[in-house]
């Protein structure tokens, strides 16, 4: 095995951790005052639910040797029975089994987090855990092993997806908009102020996110080499791109540059660029940069527009840059694959159906497991508890008030 590449997915998979507390702050920045904590709460509590549940059974039926014609791996795994410091070759023989399953355990943790949007300001802490607990078992664990497992349907396809348009984001957005449709909008949406209430943490938040990206994209070149600097760079240059983008547009709308614009811009770039960061060479990492910035733009005008609460906008940026992103990968790639432009115009229909079975299957499973949910223990909390706010309701705790030195 090779110390380097070890050494490299160590930091790359430290780099993924920090994704999630850095989501933590974007979200509950995003938030009014008296529901930042909570919001907090579900991003860190995804960390050690899906820990456990990746340890005992998700792993395996995302990673092992396929046992339902594509569509989920077996028990191989189970309580990581085999997964040990030799290699796993189906995946790579440079590096400990244990570190691929790790790398993929902290991709799986920031995926859940993200879920947290739909839940925001209305729903009962423990029905969220639970929520979760089932959703990485049916919905998270089936999609990565068609994408990325052991004999899954899509890889066997040959669909691109370097590090999760499918898996990660259009997976994220179409599950959260099943669960704004199930939950509902929050008391007074629409009618009364929820803006966000501390723009430093949503600054913090994305530089942490932006940062951990890096090693997101990177690290999926599972070595430390040329595609892992390529990977690198075009997500960097795709997230500045689209922040640019999404700038110049606001302006004009507006007349105004906001800071949460910038970085809205910015995750729409990273997100976008997911799938294709090993597969394109960078001129066209900056198109599918400057193309997500612009399309997540209206598509998140269009949804706050709309009565659909879902306002950390999970299915503006990461579902509909997700679809662009893997569109456009089968379009673009060139590097190591081909895709349209290099004379492969079969891989947009690939994407395509990797796109469309990613879409319907999230949406309806995320759907009928909410509804179910929903109606055997409930989401929301009181209407009281919710004017409250659910820091101090749910928490016990409150932000604390800035103090004055005199």
């Amino acid at each position: 095995m090779s110390s380097a590449d070890i050494s490299f997915m160590i930091f790359c998979t430290a780099l993924i951790f920090i994704m999630t507390p850095g989501l933590a702050f974007f979200y509950g920045g995003l938030l009014r005052k008296k529901n930042i904590i909570n919001m907090m709460a579900m991003c860190f509590v995804s960390i050690a639910i899906v820990s456990v549940i990746w340890f005992l059974i998700a792993y395996s039926l995302a990673f092992a040797p396929d046992i339902g014609g594509g569509f989920i791996g077996g028990f191989d795994f189970i309580g990581l029975t085999g997964v040990w410091l030799s290699p796993y070759e189906t995946y790579s023989s440079d590096m400990p089994h244990m570190l691929f399953m790790t790398f993929q355990l902290m991709v799986a943790i920031i995926c859940v987090a993200i879920i947290a949007s739909p839940f925001s300001e209305r729903v009962n802490f423990g029905t969220f855990i639970l929520f979760i607990s089932i959703w990485l078992i049916v919905v998270y664990a089936p999609i990565v092993h068609w994408v990325w497992g052991d004999g899954g349907w899509l890889g066997e396809m040959g669909i691109l997806d370097f590090a999760g348009a499918t898996v990660v984001h259009i997976n994220i957005g179409f599950s959260c908009l099943a669960l704004a449709l199930v939950i509902g909008p929050r008391k007074g949406y629409q009618e009364e102020p929820m803006d966000a209430s501390n723009i430093p943490y949503v600054l913090l938040g994305m530089a942490l996110l932006w940062m951990g990206w890096l090693g997101f994209n990177g690290g999926s070149a599972l070595a430390i080499n040329g595609i892992a600097v390529l990977a690198i760079f075009n997500t960097h240059i795709a997230a500045c791109t689209a922040a640019i983008v999404w700038m110049i547009i606001e302006y004009i709308k507006t007349g105004k540059n906001s800071t949460i614009g910038f970085v809205s811009g910015a995750l729409a770039g990273l997100v976008g660029v997911t799938p294709a960061a090993g597969y394109v060479v960078p001129w066209a990492a900056f198109i599918i940069g400057a193309v997500s910035g612009g399309i997540c733009f209206f598509a998140v005008d269009f949804r706050s527009n709309s009565k659909i609460d879902e306002s950390l906008d999970a299915i503006s940026i990461h579902g509909v840059a997700g679809i662009w992103g893997a569109l456009a990968t089968g379009i673009f790639a060139a590097v190591g694959v081909s895709g349209l432009i290099t004379g492969n115009p079969g891989q947009v229909w690939i994407q395509i159906v990797g796109i469309l079975a990613t879409m319907f299957y999230a949406f309806i499973v995320t759907f009928v497991l909410a509804f179910i949910v929903d109606k055997i223990i409930g989401f929301r909390v009181s209407p009281e508890l919710e004017e409250a706010g659910l820091d101090l309701s749910l928490h016990g705790e409150t932000v604390g008030e800035a103090v004055t030195i005199a």
